[in-house]
């Protein structure tokens, strides 16, 4: 969620699958050579230190500037691409409320509680392809419904279905693909080349994703939750769960 039309911004990430909650408040004067900015990642992984988890909420709540009713304005982002879906207010239960169950909550005016973004979409019946889909998403949303075609016999024919029914074919495009991408570097074709390379090899593996029935936001997650582990420490944890 962020404050709007505020000079310090104190964004809260909350990595989970519909948006970001950013928040901001006033540290005090506007000094463009003294911009404050903090983090706080919620964590996808349980931990038990309830206590230590509680202090640091307080203290985060704590920092931010409130109006004179406990409220101030929230935006909710998409977590990948950044795209506002909706302005709300957050009062501090809102607030503690998101950061502790990861689920974008806001402060509701008509009813003096709040409430969960999921539910303001669900009572504003928003359709999921008016919430600014992305690029990859747009592009599994065509894959699966090649596929919806090939169960209904019907549709024209494509190069989708040809690689959804083929595990062959579709292993060896994505060998071929990445093979013709890493020459490219080695010969140091320009970047035009490069990028239309590359969007043959993430076409083809969505197609591997959609045959094996999973979702891009599922390898979206993945790479949110390595965001804060080296990738020397990633393979070495890996390396050793495989053996």
């Amino acid at each position: 969620m962020a404050i709007s039309s505020l000079p310090c911004i104190q964004p809260v990430r909350v990595p989970f699958k519909v948006c970001s909650f950013f928040l901001a408040g006033v540290c005090g004067g506007f000094n463009n050579k003294k911009m404050i900015n903090a983090v706080v990642f919620s964590s996808l992984r349980k931990i038990s230190n309830d206590i230590y988890i509680e202090s640091k909420v307080d203290t985060l709540l704590d920092s931010i500037k409130w109006d004179d009713k406990g409220l101030a304005v929230a935006i909710a982002q998409n977590v990948d691409t950044g795209a506002i879906l909706m302005q709300g207010f957050v009062n501090r239960d809102a607030l503690a409320t998101t950061i502790t169950s990861r689920k974008a909550t806001f402060f509701r005016s008509e009813t003096c509680y709040f409430t969960s973004i999921g539910d303001l979409f669900k009572e504003q019946e928003v359709e999921e392809t008016n919430l600014a889909l992305t690029t990859l998403y747009s592009l599994e949303a065509t894959i699966s419904k090649r596929e919806l075609e090939l169960a209904g016999k019907h549709g024209k024919p494509s190069w989708t279905k040809r690689l959804l029914l083929d595990e062959n074919l579709l292993c060896s495009k994505i060998r071929e693909e990445a093979d013709e991408l890493c020459r490219m570097l080695e010969e140091k074709k320009d970047s035009s080349c490069i990028a239309s390379k590359m969007a043959d090899v993430i076409y083809h593996a969505m197609v591997l994703l959609r045959r094996k029935d999973v979702k891009i936001e599922n390898v979206l997650e993945v790479l949110r939750r390595r965001f804060s582990q080296s990738g020397i420490e990633e393979k070495q944890s890996r390396a050793s769960t495989e053996s």
